[in-house]
């Protein structure tokens, strides 16, 4: 069993703590704290775009992302399928369509949309992409969202798919984080800040007003309400002929909920919500006649009992009567637990993940039948990762693609880590398929191989994770080795084709690690709430454990061995790096949070104090304190040093967590990398010359402290 962490400093909660000597870098556009990045953004791209790797990675990179044999995501609206295109001509974006006919084509034949470049341009704005709600079953009326510069907040305007423009005086909302569902073609449900004490605490809409077309917006009615201290609420309506409804959502925590509905048509609301008889940590959906019902904690409904990580189905005109009767489509086991579903309209395609890879199973019930439902395994690659999409349109009366109540069709793709994606056209009749789309290898993975391992945590508990072996390689401790990990907010890291790791790392000798933490969802809801609240240390003590297991097991040693992680990943990283800095010499720490004191004041920081707790009590902050970075980074330890990333314009995780860590660090006399881009959100970039840029000055980092590349990848290329 691998070592215990060591002891970590006690810090009660002290109101000294609160005076923070650089919250000044919280204040996210001020001239003071922008100047202090462009200062660190210098020094570092400077250190790293010397670098030999930094031309020739960046260059492969952007060809990969840019290229264009790459398969187009799509979404099907109607008779189209739409796509957003981003590549060396279009950086900002082109919203295109084709029909599925275009689709099967090598090079479809693509109408353009809407060219988000050359709006870009006549309004001297940085828009990126924030997506569309497309009113069907006509499929005319849109609602175009843009961000500037890829934050989560987001300007809305109404376009008309038909004419292919914005519609003038149609409806439109200033910058904010909004959501608005269209209840039809003269009206729509509005969530946004209307002004003082319409946000929640955790900056996101508490309230849903019924807006009118032609009116002002302060004119709108109220509808559905939540409290200030919610995550924040939502709605959303089923226009399904005969099953008719309307769901309103009080997010209470990020895992609680509570559900209200209206039965009929929501262009004739008559009756107030009434509130959805299910657990508040139960994930409910409606498919026509059928309540789903996905739980997170263990369920007793008379003499059946159902385990935490069921998917249950209930016929939901009883259960609204009070009949509390269900079964289950999927039951787990300790190695598998449900990944997600999709529903056709007489069948749900269940994604089932296997010790960490996916199968898929078929669900059917014959239609005009109340009867159970009938399973089987659907035969697809294995193991890796698969995405499933419907195609079925609840709104059409016939719809060519679920007019046969066996043969209802779905996308279906498949990925692993030296695999690269095939999208298939797929049927619920039988397991033959059409392939529609296969991506082009983006590295030699001849002799790469993957295997799945298993380390011992700190309390005995077994923890998976994935390595993929370069060509050649040999357990002789000599690997640049390479963990990526998350452990978070239900989060699982499947296998997946990872063309910029493959090409600037595996292809050149590096080792990918990639680590099935506890507080992911890789098991169900328990393996995710093992590490939560009090018990977030348990994700830390099991990277720590996988990095002992590497060690152990010779793939590598401390001096070539190196951590990354974005988000949760980034306190994960963050976290370890403070405890453990003798196990590591690289640290790649992106739009991390790292200020545990303070991350619930700082943008949608309070949605998340259902993972880590509330630091204003006490009695969380205690157990907070321990592995708050920011808090316990010493200037008497001897830590890697590390490359912080981040971004200005993400209005998610606060740019202040890197900044802070990153000058506290340099005040105690730490070196240490730090780029902030100033564009691209939570995702970090806007297009993708920004993307390739800071992947290159990452994988330029990475092999600067974790190199040199080995003989054998040097002389394989």
């Amino acid at each position: 069993m691998p070592e215990s962490t060591p002891p970590i400093a006690t810090l009660a909660h002290d109101p000294a703590q609160d005076e923070d000597p650089h919250q000044w870098l919280e204040a996210v556009d001020s001239e003071r704290a922008l100047a202090w990045v462009r200062e660190r953004n210098v020094h570092s791209e400077a250190v790293l775009t010397a670098r030999p790797e930094y031309a020739p990675t960046r260059e492969q990179l952007l060809d990969i992302m840019d290229a264009k044999d790459r398969i187009p995501s799509v979404v099907r609206r109607g008779d189209w399928l739409y796509n957003l295109w981003q590549d060396g001509h279009h950086r900002r974006g082109l919203w295109r369509r084709t029909t599925l006919a275009g689709y099967r084509a090598p090079e479809p034949a693509w109408e353009t949309v809407l060219d988000l470049d050359a709006l870009a341009l006549a309004e001297d704005e940085n828009w990126v992409w924030g997506g569309a709600e497309v009113l069907g079953p006509e499929y005319r009326h849109a609602l175009v969202s843009l961000s500037r510069g890829g934050a989560d907040a987001t300007v809305i305007r109404e376009f008309d798919l038909v004419s292919r423009q914005f519609v003038e005086g149609g409806f439109a909302l200033p910058e904010a984080k909004s959501d608005v569902t269209w209840i039809d073609a003269e009206t729509v449900y509005v969530s946004t800040d209307f002004g003082e004490g319409s946000l929640t605490e955790s900056g996101y809409p508490r309230i849903v007003k019924r807006w009118r077309r032609g009116t002002p917006l302060a004119s709108a009615v109220t509808v559905f309400e939540g409290e200030a201290s919610d995550v924040g609420v939502g709605v959303g309506v089923d226009r399904t002929p005969g099953f008719e409804r309307t769901v309103f959502t009080r997010m209470i925590d990020f895992y609680r909920h509570e559900v209200w509905l209206t039965e009929g048509p929501a262009e004739a609301p008559d009756a107030a919500p009434v509130r959805l008889d299910v657990p508040d940590d139960a994930i409910p959906d409606f498919v026509r006649g059928t309540l789903l019902l996905e739980l997170r904690s263990d369920l007793v409904l008379g003499e059946a009992h159902f385990a935490a990580g069921s998917l249950l189905h209930a016929d939901a005109t009883a259960w609204l009567r009070g009949e509390r009767r269900a079964a289950a489509l999927f039951t787990p086991t300790a190695t598998r637990s449900l990944a997600g579903y999709d529903t056709t309209r007489d069948h749900v395609l269940l994604q089932v993940m296997d010790n960490v890879a996916e199968r898929l199973e078929l669900w059917h019930r014959p239609r005009g039948e109340g009867g159970p439902f009938v399973g089987r395994a659907v035969d697809t690659p294995f193991p890796g990762q698969l995405g499933v999409t419907a195609l079925h349109d609840p709104l059409l009366a016939d719809d060519p693609l679920a007019d046969d109540p066996l043969a209802e069709h779905y996308l279906l793709s498949y990925t692993d880590f030296t695999t690269p994606a095939s999208l298939f056209l797929a049927s619920t009749a039988h397991d033959e398929r059409e392939l529609l789309k296969a991506g082009p290898a983006r590295f030699d993975a001849e002799g790469m191989r993957t295997e799945q391992c298993f380390a011992t945590s700190a309390d005995g508990t077994r923890v998976p994770y994935f390595v993929l072996w370069p060509r050649g390689a040999q357990a002789d401790g000599g690997n640049p080795t390479l963990i990526y990990g998350y452990g978070g907010f239900e989060h699982a890291l499947t296998p997946w084709y990872a063309a910029d790791y493959g090409r600037a790392w595996c292809e050149q000798g590096g080792v990918l690690v990639v680590a099935n933490l506890r507080g992911g969802g890789e098991y169900g809801p328990a393996w995710h709430q093992a590490a939560v609240r009090e018990h977030k240390q348990r994700s830390y003590d099991d990277l720590i454990a996988i990095a002992q297991d590497l060690i152990a097991r010779g793939v590598t040693r401390p001096a070539h061995l190196g951590i990354q992680g974005g988000s949760n990943g980034g306190l994960l990283v963050g976290a370890v790096m403070v405890q453990r800095p003798d196990l590591f010499n690289a640290v790649v720490c992106q739009v991390p949070l790292l200020d545990m004191r303070r991350y619930h004041t700082l943008l949608a920081g309070a949605s998340w104090m259902a993972e880590y707790g509330d630091p204003d009590d006490p009695a969380d902050w205690a157990f907070i304190a321990r592995y708050s970075p920011y808090h316990q980074v010493r200037a008497d330890a001897r830590y890697p040093r590390v490359l912080f990333t981040t971004s200005t314009r993400d209005d998610r995780v606060h740019p202040g967590h890197a900044r802070k860590m990153a000058a506290r660090m340099l005040a105690q006399g730490h070196d240490l990398l730090y780029y902030e881009n100033t564009e691209g959100g939570h995702g970090g970039a806007a297009d993708n010359a920004q993307r390739a840029h800071l992947l290159a000055l990452e994988f330029a980092y990475l092999w600067q402290q974790l190199g040199p590349r080995p003989a054998a990848a040097n002389a394989a290329r």
